[in-house]
């Protein structure tokens, strides 16, 4: 029932050989994510994020910043800090060691966004027409 944010192998950074040069969890004047603390059972403390709640931005050699959002509502249990001393696992190892955070879905919406999920299939083919579109 959680979610691990991940870059999607599409994205950007992925795809384009580039660098990363940092990554910031610093949202707004107010808003670091790094300050996020939660404990006990149900999570107490844990910042609620939106769909389009902006999670981090990472700026890459060639002067680009993408910003990454959470694409889930829930609370933000964790934050992965090893990719701010060594982003390049970012890269290197996207869906493990390299993920950006640890989401926890509300337990009544958790079935609906399962639901609402892309097959591997499914996500090839999408991303088979962008590309097809594109060129």
């Amino acid at each position: 029932r959680i979610c691990v944010i991940t870059l999607a192998e599409a994205h950007p950074l992925l795809q384009n050989g580039k660098t990363i040069t940092s990554i910031n969890y610093q949202i707004s004047a107010n808003c670091s994510r790094l300050q996020n603390k939660v404990s006990g059972k149900s999570k107490r403390g844990a910042q609620f994020l939106t769909e389009l709640a902006p999670l981090c931005r990472i700026s890459s050699s060639d002067g680009e910043e993408y910003t990454i959002y959470s694409c889930i509502r829930g609370r933000l249990i964790e934050v992965n800090e090893n990719i701010l001393n060594n982003p390049a696992i970012l890269q290197e190892k996207p869906s493990t060691e390299g993920y950006i955070a640890v989401v926890l879905p509300k337990f009544e919406e958790s079935k609906s966004i399962t639901q609402g999920l892309l097959t591997r299939k499914e996500y090839e083919e999408v991303l088979l027409k962008r590309l097809n579109s594109s060129s």
